[in-house]
């Protein structure tokens, strides 16, 4: 079986989602795969930071039976090889094709797909530059995690000043991406809007399959040995 989540969003003040997380990888075994689409933690300041959380996060994730593969989110972007190998895991690169019964899908974190958004398209564009990256790695810890701090608040301020049709996917920009990865199935997190849209094309029905964030539930998307996909929430 192959498994895709998202958005966990694993931090300190959030137990009840990290327990969860815990539990959930226990429960996956040898022959399964298991597939992180982006923000595996709510914040991440590069692959020097750690703390007891965040080693018990990693020991959980290196002791998981499942071959497991992470994508960056827009709060995780900074993880790199060296937390790879630390966990077992594997970096997926985003976009990603893989196959699913004989069949191509498209996996994203699906943040790039929200154009409308363009003050984040313009903060994502800097944030996922090398050289940027580059230049944050190499200040010290504490003056990262003071960064994040405030780049948490002015996100909040800004989902709280922008329409939610801003903020989600833009249609065209789904269509275009899946017509140029040569796709008629899309799975990705980041909105936070769980759905299984089906929509019918001039020729073939494109299927976008929108993971939800862990709060009060996890949400998963299993696909069985013949490819079939089923979207679900389970409780915490």
């Amino acid at each position: 079986m192959q498994y895709f989540i998202s958005d966990l969003h694993l931090d300190e003040s959030r137990p009840k989602v990290a327990e969860g997380f815990l539990r959930y990888l226990r429960d996956l075994r040898p022959r399964d795969q298991l597939y992180i689409l982006g923000d595996l933690f709510e914040v991440w300041v590069g692959d020097d930071h750690e703390t007891p959380f965040i080693q018990s996060m990693s020991q959980s994730l290196l002791d998981c039976e499942a071959e497991t593969f992470i994508m960056h989110g827009n709060r995780d972007f900074l993880i790199g090889p060296a937390f790879a190998e630390r966990t077992g895991t594997h970096l997926l690169e985003d976009p990603k094709v893989i196959e699913l019964g004989g069949q191509p899908v498209l996996l994203m974190h699906g943040d790039s797909l929200c154009t409308r958004d363009e003050q984040y398209m313009t903060v994502r564009e800097q944030l996922r530059n090398p050289q940027f990256q580059a230049q944050l790695l190499a200040q010290p810890v504490e003056a990262r995690l003071a960064i994040a701090s405030g780049a948490r608040e002015k996100s909040t301020a800004h989902k709280a000043s922008t329409d939610l049709f801003i903020m989600d996917v833009t249609p065209e920009a789904v269509f275009d991406t899946m017509k140029m990865h040569d796709v008629t199935t899309l799975i990705h997190g980041h909105t936070h809007r769980p759905f299984d849209h089906q929509n019918q094309g001039p020729d073939q029905t494109y299927r976008r399959l929108v993971l939800g964030d862990w709060h009060d539930q996890g949400w998963q998307i299993s696909a069985d040995d013949g490819g079939r996909l089923a979207l679900s929430s389970f409780t915490l």
